[in-house]
């Protein structure tokens, strides 16, 4: 399957509409896409899906992943990529039950997850790692079942391929020093609030 195709891009601002707080999007650009550079954010503590050169001080070791208060920080972007192994054409939709893969756009680490426990919660440990393995697929399942693709602004759960494990946040998992007011983000057992996630902005592409 080719790669790259022609595209285009479309860069959205943080920030949001008056009336309904839903930033307006441009028509063509509601789809998230292969090769897009995102960011998530938890519905349930407006936090975005972060990280940086932390790494846990006990579990895996590995690079920490938060979420985070502030929408405007370079450090929670995310490129959408296809899953391990796997290839996706840039611009390309991603279905609702497809598997991505999430790489961090400073540290070009992937979100992973793993048998080890999480600091705060003691659910499954959530780190970014740069092992280029299956540890790195997530399946998007989206919350309206209506939907054949995944939408911005709508939120999805994911779905660790490995654990069957949902990405979440919670907002009274919230660490001290050194990454005061940031929030635990956990792998969990089943599906809740704290497990839907809503890409807001970013650099979108289409074909």
């Amino acid at each position: 399957m080719k790669w790259w195709v022609p595209l285009a891009i479309a860069c959205l601002p943080a920030a949001l509409a008056a009336q309904n707080d839903i930033p307006d999007i441009e028509e063509g650009y509601e789809k998230v896409t292969c090769g897009s550079t995102i960011k998530l954010s938890n519905k349930a503590t407006q936090f975005r899906l972060h990280s940086h050169g932390v790494t846990y001080g006990g579990g895996s070791g590995q690079q920490s992943v938060t979420a985070f208060p502030d929408g405007d920080d370079a450090n929670s972007y995310w490129l959408v990529r296809a899953a391990h192994d796997r290839q996706c054409i840039r611009g390309q939709p991603v279905p609702c039950g497809a598997v991505i893969r999430l790489r961090h756009g400073n540290t070009q680490g992937y979100l992973h997850s793993h048998a080890h426990r999480s600091p705060l919660s003691g659910q499954q440990e959530v780190s970014c790692y740069d092992g280029d393995d299956g540890g790195d697929d997530w399946l998007v399942q989206c919350v309206d079942s209506t939907q054949d693709v995944w939408l911005r602004e709508q939120p999805v759960q994911l779905v660790h391929v490995d654990t069957k494990a949902y990405l979440s946040a919670q907002a009274q998992y919230q660490y001290g020093q050194p990454i005061p007011g940031q929030l635990e983000v956990a792998a969990a057992k089943s599906g809740s609030k704290y497990t839907h996630w809503v890409a807001q902005e970013g650099f979108y592409f289409t074909n």
